[in-house]
């Protein structure tokens, strides 16, 4: 089921009224109605996937007993049993044709040919997410930051709690499981927040990220006969697409879990405005970037035993988490890409400069070297959203050269005005609307005509693009 729906329209207030009205102050019987309607929500697509989501929750749950015990040798094994188990998932459904053509090609190259068995199965929504619940909860009951919990539904809503349950934002057990094992008491208050963040983030993704996404499919798909203005509008369109469709998503995801008296982990924190790649990565889809910090880079060794070990570290976490969006060389690139972009700042030891403060954070507008760092920083990115984006790598570098080449052949071009200019239409009410909240990413209160008006756009779309609406960009990884 889409958040973008009709269907989520009727959903949410249907399990909304049974939630408080009808089985309020019944924790045991509210937490078993939060799972009935994940995995109806998820069954809405496919309820065969459902029931790999049901297995790959339940095993995890029984290896976290195993993993908690005395014994550090059980522990181990059941340790590498989960990891074994949550990677053997993922790569069966999302790699495993992958390596198979890969390997195809490598003994093509010395003259050995075979044909692989491909498997060509469908990729379950929202398998990178659910398998990264269920590892975390394994790898903090095997560091002593977590008990393994008796109740299996209160273990399954962590799990699978249907607003986070396809792209986010990634839970840990010690912020949700504590939510979900006591009473919830509901709040106007933080209903009203719950509903000026859905409002917000169905009209960033509706409105916004929808609105581009037509020129942006038509330039990417058709760049050889576009000139480099056009191509450079289409990847800053992209970079918002991108951010609204995925921004929008968890804006919505932690809007519902208010209205059901839970507080997700922010998964955005404006990262358009960071000054250096380092801090956009502390404010773009934090849970991600905290999670591979935590459970691999850390554990790797991290930045403890000197700058040579720091530096691979970081490659490998660039790759892993380019490679964790996507079975594909292009997505490999992009990770390759900010690992190079991160190297500077590594070195230098500038990577944990900007991690308190936010830009003008005393002033109403930023200084003139805090704008051209978030130029810099935000060009380098939208160079890098090129590779994310297209097809494949052919394709992305393709995109790049023909922009180099044409500016170098027509330079002029920059001074006329643009194919695709409208999409600033979209793009810089935006920054504006995220540069006066960018001090709180939560503070989203409308005024009533405002709000209003942003909902009647909403459904209005909503109307015009009944039965076609499109899915989230994230639900492909």
């Amino acid at each position: 089921m889409l958040f973008n729906s009709f269907e989520f329209l009727l959903f949410l207030p249907a399990v909304f009224i049974l939630y408080w009205f009808v089985f309020d102050k019944k924790l045991a019987v509210q937490n078993g109605l939060i799972l009935i309607a994940s995995y109806f929500f998820y069954g809405w697509w496919s309820w065969k996937f459902m029931l790999l989501l049901l297995a790959s929750t339940a095993i995890d749950y029984g290896y976290g007993f195993g993993v908690a015990s005395d014994n550090k040798r059980t522990s181990r094994i059941f340790l590498w049993l989960s990891i074994l188990n949550n990677l053997g998932i993922l790569c069966l459904f999302k790699y495993y044709d992958f390596f198979a053509l890969q390997f195809q090609q490598a003994f093509d190259t010395i003259g050995i040919h075979f044909e692989p068995k491909l498997l060509h199965l469908a990729l379950p929504i929202g398998i990178s997410f659910y398998t990264f619940h269920g590892m975390s909860y394994v790898f903090d009951i095997y560091r002593g930051l977590q008990k393994p919990i008796r109740n299996f539904v209160d273990y399954a809503v962590f799990v699978s709690f249907f607003p986070l349950l396809v792209a986010g934002p990634i839970e840990r057990a010690g912020h949700l499981l504590p939510q979900v094992c006591k009473p919830r008491i509901f709040s106007m208050d933080q209903a009203k927040e719950g509903c000026s963040l859905i409002l917000w983030g169905m009209f960033k993704k509706v409105i916004i990220a929808d609105s581009l996404a037509g020129m942006v499919d038509e330039i990417f798909v058709n760049y050889q006969s576009h000139s480099a203005t056009t191509l450079i509008i289409g990847a800053v369109s992209f970079s918002f697409q991108i951010y609204c469709d995925f921004s929008g998503y968890s804006d919505i995801a932690l809007g519902t879990a208010k209205l059901f008296g839970f507080e997700l982990l922010s998964n955005f924190k404006f990262p358009y405005f960071s000054r250096d790649l380092a801090e956009f990565w502390r404010r773009w889809h934090i849970s991600l970037s905290s999670w591979f910090r935590d459970y691999l880079y850390i554990p790797l060794g991290g930045s403890r035993s000197g700058k040579k070990k720091a530096v691979l570290n970081t490659f490998i976490i660039f790759i892993v988490s380019g490679f964790w969006h996507g079975a594909s060389w292009n997505f490999i690139v992009w990770g390759f890409i900010h690992a190079c972009g991160f190297m500077p700042l590594l070195l230098m030891d500038r990577n944990r400069k900007n991690i308190h403060e936010v830009t003008a954070q005393f002033n109403s507008l930023p200084s003139i070297q805090e704008l051209l760092k978030m130029c810099s920083t935000f060009i380098f990115v939208t160079i890098a959203w090129i590779f994310f984006r297209a097809e494949d790598l052919s394709t992305a570098t393709g995109f790049v050269l023909r922009i180099f080449k044409d500016l170098i052949y027509d330079p002029l071009q920059l001074l006329r005005l643009p194919e695709g200019k409208m999409a600033f239409a979209y793009i810089i009410p935006l920054i504006c609307m995220d540069w006066r909240l960018r001090r709180n990413e939560r503070n989203y209160h409308f005024n009533k005509v405002l709000a209003i008006l942003m909902t009647i756009m909403v459904l209005l779309y909503l109307l015009k693009s009944f039965g076609m609406n499109t899915s989230f960009i994230y639900f492909q990884f």
